[in-house]
């Protein structure tokens, strides 16, 4: 699906991780190679069978832990792909984390806080639906959120001047140089879907009964603040975009091709830890032989 340098995909899938960067110049609607739906769910399909037995590996290696991250704007499809994509995850292997309006004991802490309490475990996957990236997407576009956490200093929203958001990038790229240099794999996708795209998946979940409770009136308050997001996003791309801890800017209008993009990058990615299971101890495996010939004397 090409893939290029492990898991680099050409220019419309961006793995960014410098500073040359436009979020403008990547498109919404690419499908690669892929030429239709169909051809995107057999890949899909294939890359979830791999992505099954790669996530036992990991699981029984019990060296490394991944961490994905989810972000997007409303009805980009980030439920779907993590549902589709991990739909066949392997149970004791991984979990999925959604990060909502921080609770009162959450904002009593800082913002890194209640995000570290759901990292994965060594041997397990870790999904974040949203993340602490919110704290410089929602609240670069909504400033006045930053004076519910009461933080020394910060009075008014005039204060949250270049400094203070560069220092959040700054805490971020820390937090996950952290995370890689103690075996945490990261991988962060930022699913790209057009404004138009967006009104037609809005205009759907009104016009269907069935999914009349995904709308809400407040996402098209957010939505007429779409090119304050795109801005925050870019800027956040750039700022924390690392070799170690990577963007994908995925083209989200297409959903099958999004949710086989991600998998693939997923697949190639733990392709790259040569995960083998884990070879037994001499005594391990005379222990073995003799529980073999306990078993096999039963009556």
């Amino acid at each position: 699906m090409g893939l290029k340098s492990g898991y680099l995909y050409d220019e419309n899938i961006a793995v960014y991780e410098g500073k040359d960067f436009k979020l403008s110049n990547y498109l919404s609607n690419y499908k690669d190679d892929l030429k239709s739906q169909k051809s995107g769910i057999r890949h899909l399909e294939q890359d979830k069978s791999t992505l099954y037995e790669l996530q036992q590996l990991l699981y029984a290696t019990d060296n490394h832990s991944v961490l994905l991250i989810f972000q997007a704007m409303d009805a980009a499809g980030k439920d779907s792909t993590i549902s589709h994509v991990f739909s066949g995850m392997f149970p004791q292997g991984g979990n999925v984390t959604s990060f909502k309006v921080p609770n009162s004991l959450e904002i009593d802490h800082d913002y890194l806080w209640r995000t570290q309490l759901c990292l994965p475990e060594k041997g397990k996957i870790g999904i974040f639906n949203r993340s602490y990236y919110e704290e410089v997407l929602v609240t670069k576009v909504h400033p006045q959120i930053i004076l519910n956490q009461r933080i020394p200093g910060i009075k008014d929203i005039s204060k949250l001047d270049e400094n203070f958001w560069n220092k959040r990038y700054e805490s971020i790229r820390n937090h996950e140089k952290h995370l890689t240099q103690n075996g945490t794999i990261i991988l962060k996708f930022f699913l790209n879907v057009s404004k138009e795209e967006q009104k037609k998946r809005f205009l759907d979940r009104i016009e269907k009964p069935e999914k009349n409770w995904k709308f809400n009136m407040a996402d098209l308050k957010e939505r007429a603040l779409w090119d304050e997001y795109q801005k925050a996003y870019e800027k956040a791309i750039i700022e924390t975009a690392t070799p170690n801890a990577p963007w994908f800017v995925i083209p989200a209008d297409r959903k099958w091709f999004m949710r086989a993009a991600v998998c693939k990058i997923i697949v190639e990615k733990l392709k790259e830890l040569n995960l083998t299971y884990p070879k037994l101890e001499p005594d391990a495996l005379v222990d073995l032989q003799m529980a073999k010939e306990l078993l096999n004397a039963e009556q």
